[in-house]
């Protein structure tokens, strides 16, 4: 059992004692605030719409963008459509719909690659979903379709990578299960059932195939394109094929999480379930994973700040769907530490640069956005603090009545 793992379980047994409790420090709202300020501030300095942000390179202060193309281009809205949200500040809303806007292109282009969930839900689904402007509908139901072209039936899943197929043939990597809630969306919006059968099928391959058995990932599995034959595993990000790759584990987790909330199949839950307890219990005793579990440089090798941010959400999402309350207890509880711990001094970038979190990793087997700020930590931060706030808000509400 990791100490870290230890400490959360002590912590959760504490939390569910009868005594007493101090109230508690931390505060979601208070963290929102101070991001909702860093956030307005990096705004001052942009002037061009259709560029965004991507990461801060070491020694820099400011952020460097790259264009609509680029698999991170939905982050930076989805992060100004979280502040929005967060403020009620009607000059955000005007920031998030002109950073929205480019987007567009993606959704009415072929496809390039699975990463059309990550660049046009985070942005317009989150625009959608807190605006309901009709205009956005249509661009995401148009985007699901973009995405199902990717799809092989033979395989059943979606093709990430259509420009490895001579590397790795039929690709399918973890991440790709984020992208499912897009067609699970506009399967449910006006679009066609077949997208959600897509959707599940993709999550069920990926499940069957790229889980091992210790309930630890492959960032990316082969397949034979034309008899569906799963070939072999591998790791693109990650430090070997057989590793732990961090970020892979907790797309994993709130994949499979999300997969459970739309089809109501439980051994997608069971699964997600099994990556998160692996994932905690292998967590070093800062509560911040390393890049990959496995590197062999540990405790000398670089931080993966965003795998924190995603595992929170991704256990966030698990608390919110099981019954049992001790299960809900505990994923509240690791996700609320996750979000502290990013909140502290130590990862929170504060006065230092224009980023909301330090020390994230990206590729770092081909040298690229090690131990520097990434946007997508911070879009999934923000999610992260979303979700603790309405957390804490619910049980305000429950001490009160309790007091009435």
């Amino acid at each position: 059992m990791s100490k870290f793992f230890l400490m959360l379980t002590i912590v959760l047994i504490v939390s569910c004692s009868p005594a007493k409790k101090e109230a508690p420090v931390f505060s979601a709202q208070e963290m929102l605030d101070k991001s909702v300020i860093k956030t307005k501030e990096t705004l001052k300095g942009l002037s061009v719409k259709d560029s965004f942000l991507r990461n801060i390179p070491e020694n820099q202060t400011n952020w460097e963008s790259v264009g609509v193309n680029d698999w991170c281009s939905g982050f930076w809205p989805g992060v100004l459509w979280y502040a929005y949200e967060a403020s009620n500040d009607a000059s955000l809303k005007k920031e998030a719909e002109a950073f929205t806007a480019p987007i567009k292109t993606i959704a009415y282009n072929p496809a390039r690659n699975h990463d059309i969930g990550f660049m046009v839900y985070c942005s317009f689904g989150n625009g959608y979903r807190i605006t309901g402007n009709p205009e956005y509908k249509e661009v995401l139901l148009s985007a699901a379709d973009t995405l199902a072209t990717l799809y092989n039936d033979k395989v059943g899943s979606i093709l990430s990578w259509p420009e490895k197929r001579e590397e790795y043939a039929h690709n399918t990597i973890i991440d790709n299960m984020m992208n499912l809630e897009l067609l699970f969306w506009a399967a449910k919006n006006g679009g066609d059932q077949r997208l959600y059968n897509i959707a599940t099928s993709h999550a069920e391959v990926t499940m069957n195939n790229l889980v091992r058995k210790d309930n630890s990932l492959y960032h990316l599995g082969s397949f034979n394109e034309e008899t569906g034959e799963f070939l072999k595993g591998y790791t693109h990000q990650g430090y070997a094929d057989e590793s732990m790759w961090a970020r892979g584990q907790t797309w994993g987790i709130y994949g499979f999480a999300m997969a459970y909330r739309e089809t109501g199949r439980k051994d997608f839950l069971e699964t997600s379930i099994k990556l998160a307890d692996h994932f905690l219990e292998r967590l070093p005793e800062d509560g911040i994973p390393f890049w990959d579990f496995d590197d062999p440089k540990i405790p000398n090798a670089p931080k993966d700040a965003s795998a924190a941010a995603i595992a929170a959400c991704g256990m966030f999402e698990i608390a919110n769907l099981v019954e049992d309350v001790t299960l809900k207890d505990k994923f509240n509880t690791a996700a609320t530490k996750f979000v502290e711990i990013l909140s502290s001094d130590a990862y929170y970038s504060g006065e230092k640069n224009q980023a909301l979190l330090l020390h994230s990793t990206g590729h770092l087997p081909k040298n690229s956005e090690i131990d520097i700020p990434i946007i997508y930590a911070d879009y999934y931060y923000m999610e992260a603090l979303m979700r603790l706030k309405k957390l804490e808000e619910a049980r305000d509400a429950k001490t009160l009545v309790a007091k009435e």
